[in-house]
């Protein structure tokens, strides 16, 4: 088997911090900051994605216009 086949296996997920619609009632305001952080950092990361799509988008176009 050559080397490489571990790397095709799945690997476990990390549990997320927070889900979508969870009942917030049994965190305390320290949880809720950090989970708000999370979400926030989480934000930009999907931003950035968004930004290097859309100049990848932008050059495709530049190229096929010439």
């Amino acid at each position: 088997m050559p080397a490489f086949d571990d790397d095709l296996q799945a690997k476990p997920l990390a549990k997320p911090t927070h889900e979508i619609g969870q009942n917030l009632d049994a965190l305390s305001a320290h949880e809720l900051k950090e989970r708000i952080a999370a979400m926030q950092e989480e934000i930009a990361r999907l931003e950035r994605a968004i930004g290097a799509r859309q100049a990848t988008q932008a050059a495709a176009a530049a190229f096929f216009k010439s």
